[in-house]
């Protein structure tokens, strides 16, 4: 089963349809018990990194997400939920994510207008090769709204770029855990690509 963990940080419904499209059912679920049972996981999220880790700690979350990424089994983080991976945000304050990738979540520069919200573009990383990547044409558009992006200490895990300011890191791979800091749901058909390319990953 794919669980699409539900931890009240919205955008689930639209999650589940995309999957939908592609003929893969996937299920909303909270329960740590479902996600240890499952084949592969989707951490979706919108809204502030202090109250999702809380809420996932509340819920009893954290550990199972963590066994997951242990065990080698597929996990998929989206938009908030890509920078919840990782070590620590300083997203008004200084937070612990899940630490199941190395790095932290900053924000933007000050000149630059935020949230960063809107159609912009992928950027392959010439340094990887990657099934993430396949069917994937150099500076395709994604959908995005986010006032933080990450910094992955090893930048060899970016598989694309996107500039804004600077260019960032718009999604990542290492082995079996994978984030997309953009919206594939609402990517249309790029979009689309990707969250195929992930299901084809699950065993």
């Amino acid at each position: 089963m794919i669980t699409i963990i539900d931890y009240g940080a919205g955008n689930l419904k639209n999650v589940k349809h995309a999957f939908g499209r592609l003929g893969v059912q996937a299920e909303i679920r909270s329960d740590p018990d479902t996600l240890k049972q499952s084949r592969a996981l989707i951490l979706p999220g919108v809204g502030a990194f202090k109250d999702a880790m809380d809420t996932l700690s509340r819920l009893n979350l954290v550990e199972p997400i963590k066994e997951h990424a242990d065990k080698g089994k597929p996990l998929l983080g989206i938009c908030l939920g890509y920078q919840l991976l990782y070590e620590k945000s300083f997203e008004d304050g200084e937070w612990d994510g899940l630490g199941i990738l190395k790095g932290e979540v900053v924000p933007f520069a000050h000149d630059l207008k935020v949230p960063h919200m809107g159609w912009n573009q992928l950027i392959k990383n010439p340094n990887r090769s990657d099934p993430m990547m396949k069917n994937i044409g150099d500076e395709e558009y994604v959908y995005f709204v986010h006032s933080y992006f990450v910094k992955p200490k090893q930048e060899d895990e970016t598989l694309f770029f996107t500039k804004y300011g600077i260019p960032f890191s718009s999604a990542s791979r290492k082995e079996h855990v994978i984030g997309m800091q953009f919206h594939p749901e609402k990517s249309s058909e790029t979009g689309m690509k990707l969250l195929k390319n992930f299901v084809e990953l699950i065993p």
